[in-house]
């Protein structure tokens, strides 16, 4: 009973129905206080309620069981740049989100990242924007602010794949005010590239690639300065 009610917990915060994981985490607690799990979720719920008193009381009460709990100590810092009553508005994750998948995705540590009281605002799971510029990729949040760039290596072999046709989604992985990871995916790949894996494969850094079709043409990069600001 005690687990079913908890896969429910989870259930509910996958889906975005924060009053019903409120509501089921608070009947899990009940049973055990000092459930840290429950405790989390329940930090979690009131904190997409707007309640962030409640949700920074809840997270404490996990420290005091647990006092290097990651999960609450992240929470309680990221929550220290919202004000009271603001809502997060996260919407529903599922689970095959961060499924990763060898060659077409990939979790990626952010470059010149922005100001962490927006970053602050989003939560794992949040679908980014990439947004291509001359010689770099941004990564925005859906309503267009500056979350952070992709390391100029990556942004380089991107650029190329998205010119042929590829298409990639992003996603928040996590985040505190040292660093920032977002998951890509690979949603589509060109049939010219369709040999070509997005990520490597190996623990080998990024590399150019050549279309099969243009190995032997010198001219594959060379209107790569067009668009250059």
């Amino acid at each position: 009973m005690k687990d079913d009610l908890a896969q429910k917990a989870v259930s509910h915060a996958l889906l975005g129905n924060w009053k019903e994981a409120l509501s089921t985490n608070i009947a899990l607690l009940k049973d055990n206080p000092k459930d840290v799990d429950a405790l989390n979720r329940l930090a979690r719920a009131y904190s997409e309620l707007g309640n962030l008193t409640k949700a920074k009381s809840s997270a404490k009460r996990v420290l005091k069981i647990d006092p290097f709990n990651t999960i609450a100590l992240k929470s309680l810092e990221k929550w220290k740049e919202l004000k009271r009553g603001e809502i997060l508005k996260s919407g529903p994750t599922s689970p095959q989100t961060f499924l990763e998948e060898p060659g077409k995705t990939k979790i990626i540590s952010l470059i010149h990242v922005g100001d962490y009281k927006i970053i602050a605002k989003l939560d794992s799971g949040d679908e980014l924007t990439l947004n291509t510029r001359s010689h770099r990729i941004s990564v925005l949040s859906i309503d267009g602010k500056y979350i952070g760039r992709l390391p100029d290596d990556l942004s380089a072999r991107l650029k190329k794949l998205i010119k042929y046709g590829n298409e990639y989604k992003a996603f928040l992985k996590s985040a505190n005010s040292k660093e920032v990871k977002i998951f890509i995916r690979e949603t589509k790949r060109t049939q010219k590239l369709a040999d070509i894996p997005s990520f490597s494969t190996e623990k080998i850094d990024y590399i150019s690639f050549t279309p099969p079709e243009l190995v032997h043409k010198k001219d594959i990069y060379e209107d790569e300065g067009e668009d250059e600001e």
